[in-house]
């Protein structure tokens, strides 16, 4: 064949694939839309010059007097990753139009697929039609039109289309599909770029739900745009019923805002906006909302929510990337009273607590560093603030750590720096006894500043039939400022001094001996440990503010540590030994085990778990003794979905259970659950009077290929109450998510200004989704 001829049949078969390419777009602009803009893809077909063309009919010609080129018979068309058949295909050079016949498919690299029963375009791509138009998408999206047009080279317009996201019912493929929209006329204006629905309705179960005259969206080549969102709506004991109408606004490409106007049936118009822009090295979000309560008086009486009729917060968040190390950010929020964020449920600020933060943090192959600030927003309807007052502000807290990139005397070298300053506008006090004197000091008034620095030095040998032996080197010291109230009432020792300084030095040896035991069918590692830490008596022990060593569990996990306590403020003293074994087994049926069992002492000098202090942090841990309490851990896992993970401590006299912690899950296809036990023994001392049992439970059940019914509580052993439960269906297959949602919480401790709540969510996969209230439930976020 001649290069003109090929040149023609090369041109033919680019223009049948831009051609039906422009009716697959409005598809993808419809799917694409709903989902988020994507980058702009070009119209046309990429196809390389150097693309190779597989072209194959019954028969071929080409009339050059006619200038025509004709594939009759079983056209079958590669090229370029398209691919392409027909019964016909033709291009009239005269008249400058191509044209296809007969059970057109053609496949795009992308995978959508496109049918038709005839196409007829322009060589210039600028008109064309197509008839009995279906197109389905790679994500299972359909469209269908009785025919489309191509006008102008600007505009494409099906008639009679419908489009959905659900598949066809594979024993009824004639029975309408979950949900579909129609429509008249669906107009794509190129120049405009917008998607325009003529006379449409949304139809649900094939009957008409909703009926739109006419409707105008971007298309898939504008990233954003202006206008409404889907609206939500909620319900709750003491706002009523909510109807949030959203409006998104695209103020440039760097900057948008959302604004959102929610009218609750009891309490009025909530106005609540937010802004974020985008800079080169990061981005900047501001947010401002506001409502004046029209039924305040609905709140309990003697609440923040009571008390203030005219109510609002701004707040802000940055985030910035200085370079691939440094990046810094803030996140903070100032509002009216200190319940208004978690009463109006607002995004990301409706925490119990919120943590008000500014900070720097730099990452290096050997190294980091973090210095951050706090001020902790307590939200809990009391109006004089008391619980916040007794939170520190903290400024700064800065950590540096440092790892040697080369090994010192054969060993690892690593180094740590904690600097921290905070003050407190009330001492944070507890009566623990009741006879009206405060013995449990967790912050006092003032302020305090303390700088740590501490270097470690270790290095693994191994011995002779497997031993391992790790010597360790450790020395700290500590500088405090102190400019803080006393502690009225402390029966301890408390420095009354401006500054104190102190330090530890520690010697360590570990032992570990591990020991490989196999079978036909399971391998095991049995691993004898044993520590010994030698060093001098906690200098200044309980003399000192304890602010961030107060949190203390002595359990398996922290049973082989140096030093025990979780903070700075306090640190481990005198001569300890940590003896224990170590477990791990693995069979070939699929089961998996895992434990540990251990006890710790205290050799010589002075125990720091006896010792008192402001918060008596070791006290009633198991460690105050010489001989600590027994502490272990054991978890299994099993090819059948069954999950078991225990971590208890018993006493080391009478071996009664002073704690546990156990959790027992399960999960397959159709069931899953988990169980959680939590039981901690009185501890007096530490402000607990009573012992602590309770139960937490979430449980999910598939009822069919796409019912779900699921729930979880809370329950208050020693008081036999359930505290917070839920309760929720859901319904999901693949175009539909739809779920409905009860929650409920009976928390004494939890000043919420609304104790129950309905929820429900209906999602369209690729049109949005309708949401009433928090469809969320503990186990199920």
């Amino acid at each position: 064949m001649a290069a003109s001829d090929r040149k023609n049949i090369r041109r033919l078969v680019t223009a049948l694939l831009t051609g039906a390419s422009l009716c697959a777009y409005l598809a993808s602009a419809a799917d694409i839309r709903a989902q988020g803009a994507e980058a702009v893809r070009s119209l046309e077909p990429n196809i390389p010059a150097d693309s190779k063309l597989l072209l194959a009919a019954n028969e071929l010609t080409y009339d050059k007097d006619a200038e025509k080129v004709t594939a009759v018979g079983g056209v079958q068309i590669n090229y370029a990753g398209y691919q392409m058949v027909a019964q016909r295909v033709e291009y009239n050079q005269q008249t400058g139009r191509m044209m296809a016949y007969g059970n057109i498919e053609l496949v795009e690299p992308g995978g959508n697929r496109l049918y038709a029963d005839s196409l007829d375009v322009t060589d210039n791509f600028a008109d064309g039609f197509v008839n009995a138009l279906r197109i389905e998408t790679s994500d299972n999206t359909r469209l269908a039109a009785e025919r489309g047009e191509r006008i102008g080279g600007r505009d494409m317009v099906l008639y009679n289309g419908v489009y959905t996201a659900c598949l066809p019912c594979a024993e009824r493929p004639e029975r309408p599909p979950l949900w579909q929209i129609k429509a008249e006329r669906v107009i794509q204006n190129g120049e405009k770029h917008t998607v325009r629905l003529e006379k449409a309705r949304f139809e649900l179960f094939g009957r008409p739900i909703a009926f739109v005259p006419a409707i105008e969206v971007p298309d898939h080549t504008v990233k954003r745009k202006s206008g409404f969102l889907f609206p939500e709506m909620s319900t709750s004991e003491n706002l009523g019923f909510g109807l949030t109408i959203p409006y998104y606004y695209a103020i440039s490409n760097q900057m948008d805002a959302t604004v959102k106007a929610t009218g609750f049936s009891s309490q009025g118009v909530l106005l609540d906006a937010e802004i974020r822009q985008r800079f080169e090295a990061g981005t900047v979000t501001s947010r401002i909302a506001g409502i004046s309560q029209m039924n305040s008086d609905d709140f309990d009486s003697g609440t923040s929510d009571y008390e203030n009729d005219n109510r609002g917060m701004v707040a802000s968040k940055g985030e910035f990337k200085v370079n691939p190390r440094w990046s810094f950010g803030w996140d903070v929020m100032l509002q009216s009273d200190n319940n208004f964020a978690r009463t109006y449920e607002l995004d990301g600020l409706d925490d119990t607590t919120h943590t008000n933060q500014v900070y720097l943090t730099g990452l290096g192959e050997r190294n980091s560093f973090d210095m951050r600030g706090y001020y902790f927003d307590v939200q809990d309807a009391d109006p004089d603030d008391s619980a916040e007052k007794r939170q520190p502000t903290v400024l700064p807290s800065l950590d540096y750590s440092y790892y040697a990139p080369e090994p010192v005397a054969g060993g690892q070298l690593s180094a740590n720096l904690n600097f921290t300053v905070l003050s407190r506008f009330d001492d944070d006090a507890v009566d623990s006894d009741g006879d009206g004197i405060n013995d449990r000091f967790r912050g006092l008034k003032g302020t305090m500043s303390r700088l740590t620095a501490e270097a470690e030095w270790k290095r693994t040998y191994t011995a002779p039939g497997g031993l391992l032996l790790t010597p360790l080197l450790a020395a700290r010291g500590d500088a405090y400022g102190l400019d803080m109230d006393s502690p009225a009432g402390y029966t301890g020792d408390y420095t009354n001094d401006a500054s104190a300084t102190r330090y530890m030095v520690t010697a360590g040896l570990e032992a570990r001996y591990p020991w490989l035991v196999t079978t036909d069918n399971s391998s095991h590692v049995f691993e004898p440990i044993a520590q010994l830490y030698v060093r001098p008596d906690e200098q200044m022990a309980g003399e000192l503010p304890n602010e961030d060593a107060q949190s203390f569990v002595f359990d398996a996990t922290t049973l082989f540590e140096r030093d025990k306590f979780s903070g700075y403020d306090r640190v481990e003293g005198g001569t300890r030994a940590n003896v224990g074994i170590r477990y791990t087994g693995s069979f070939d049926n699929g089961f998996a085990l895992r434990g540990i069992f251990g006890q710790s002492y205290q050799v010589a000098g002075l125990n720091s778990f006896a010792t008192d202090d402001l918060v008596n942090a070791g006290a009633n841990s198991g460690l105050e003794s010489d001989v600590s309490d027994f502490v272990g851990m054991i978890g299994l896992e099993a090819p059948n979905g069954i999950s078991l993970s225990t971590n208890a401590r018993f006493d080391e006299k009478t071996f009664d259970v002073r704690r546990t912690d156990a959790t027992v899950g399960f999960h397959n296809d159709k069931f899953q659950t988990n169980l959680t036990y939590t039981q901690i023994a009185a501890q007096p001392e530490y402000g607990f009077d009573e012992s602590n049992d309770e139960v937490q439970s979430a449980t999910s059940v598939k009822v069919g290929d796409y019912w779900s019914i699921f729930g979880s509580l809370t329950w208050d052993v020693n008081s036999s109450e359930i505290n917070r439960h839920g309760v929720g269906v859901s319904y999901a297959d693949e175009c539909t998510v739809f779920s409905l949602v009860y929650t409920e919480k009976r928390d004494p401790d939890s000043e919420s200004a609304n104790d129950w709540s309905i929820g429900a969510r209906l999602t369209f996969r690729t049109l949005g989704d309708v949401k009433v209230g928090d469809t969320d439930i503990d186990g199920f976020n």
